[in-house]
């Protein structure tokens, strides 16, 4: 079977909405290659749009829900399809998600992001998204694998309140929107990774000694799940408490133990992999300094916050997308040198962002700005090789010639 048999004639070499990873993840990586480097432009002054929303609310906004939510969607249409032999969702119907994501992105503008109806066509993505694979379930009879629904239902609430309170319709409900986004995606995060990092790991080691063995631990998995999610409320009704400074102590010490178990020091010689582990180290060390803050009152200011968001989500997405992508075209599992300084750099961006809080405490306001431009700066780098990197291969077949 050739290419051309599999695209039709005219479109062998564009592939972009025959599998949900190749349109959205792109996107992902574009979102991520562009908006850094433009909230460094509006903080610098160089950029006065008319804002009709807070701009650091938006810069959050657009991060969680333009950026993750990007990466949310293409991982939900690839690893829904892989799990449970539904039919992915492609062509016309990919192509309407990706026009309808876009559009919310296009109303999420500064200028527009407070009115009601840009803020009816963003929230309209993750529903249209639930509502597509759900489709497809049905169709393969694979009905009960529909709990994702929930994990999309509570990114949709968590937009909508932010949105409610972008148009003046409610107060101080934003913060509770960005929290609850935030508990999601560490949830999905938790969910995921403990699935697919130690397989993954356990496979390859095998490759080399067929001896390895990865104990499977029950019980600290399912404390490391269960703190997580517990986190979510706290974060709602007891925000900053040390009651959620605690429990965050508690997820990270669980999650520690579940990584430690895991052989990542084993990994060093494969870049598809280490980034994985390092990734989930993100998760424990963003929960870490929340404890700390929140426990025990140290001044480490926004620093937990971007160890999560910079560092654990941008880490795993990259990670995700970048082996998640080679895997279902086809290809070797081999990461290239360019990807390979696209973990860097990214690692990189993630560390020099989450210190920058510490680093204004120590020596002042110039030294937190030369963190920002810096962090930002590579940031935009890692992402952007992967973009240049991995366009080619998001936008053309498989070179096996097979669908997908």
């Amino acid at each position: 079977m050739t290419a051309a048999s599999v695209t039709g004639p005219g479109t062998a070499r564009f592939a972009l909405f025959a599998y949900g990873f190749r349109p959205f993840f792109l996107i992902s990586g574009l979102s991520a290659a562009i908006l850094v480097p433009a909230w460094l432009v509006i903080l610098a002054g160089g950029l006065a749009p008319a804002f009709s929303v807070p701009p650091a609310g938006w810069h959050g906004h657009e991060m969680l829900f333009g950026f993750v939510g990007a990466a949310v969607g293409g991982f939900m249409l690839t690893a829904i399809p892989s799990w449970t032999g539904a039919r992915p969702v492609t062509g016309a119907v990919l192509a309407g998600l990706v026009a309808l994501f876009l559009a919310g992105r296009i109303a999420s503008l500064p200028a527009l992001a407070a009115s009601p109806v840009a803020a009816a066509v963003d929230l309209a993505f993750f529903p249209a998204l639930g509502l597509a694979v759900t489709v497809a379930l049905i169709r393969a009879g694979k009905a009960r694998n529909t709990a994702f629904l929930g994990l999309l239902a509570l990114l949709t609430l968590a937009n909508l309140l932010v949105r409610l309170e972008w148009a003046e319709a409610t107060a101080d409900t934003a913060r509770h929107g960005t929290a609850l986004a935030i508990g999601v995606v560490l949830m999905m995060i938790a969910v995921v990774g403990g699935r697919i990092i130690p397989a993954f790991t356990r496979n390859a080691l095998r490759r080399r000694d067929p001896d390895v063995a990865i104990e499977l631990a029950p019980w600290t998995d399912r404390a490391a799940l269960v703190l997580t999610a517990a986190l979510v409320p706290l974060d709602l009704v007891l925000p900053g408490s040390a009651y959620a400074g605690l429990a965050a102590l508690a997820a990270a010490a669980a999650h520690a133990v579940r990584l430690s178990r895991w052989q990542g020091h084993r990994t060093l010689h494969d870049p598809l992999l280490w980034i994985l582990h390092a990734g989930y180290a993100w998760l424990c060390l963003g929960l870490v300094l929340k404890g700390a803050e929140l426990t025990f009152g140290l001044p480490l200011g926004d620093a937990w916050l971007h160890a999560l968001t910079a560092g654990c989500f941008a880490t795993m997405i990259l990670a995700v997308m970048s082996r998640a992508a080679l895997g279902h075209t086809g290809r070797s599992l081999e990461a290239s040198p360019g990807i390979t300084a696209a973990y860097v750099l990214v690692v990189l961006a993630g560390l020099v962002r989450t210190a920058a809080p510490v680093l204004a405490l120590a020596t002042g306001g110039d030294a937190y700005r030369h963190a920002l431009g810096a962090s930002g700066l590579m940031w935009a780098a890692g992402f952007g090789l992967f973009c240049i990197l991995y366009a080619p291969i998001l936008m053309r077949p498989r070179p096996d010639g097979r669908p997908g």
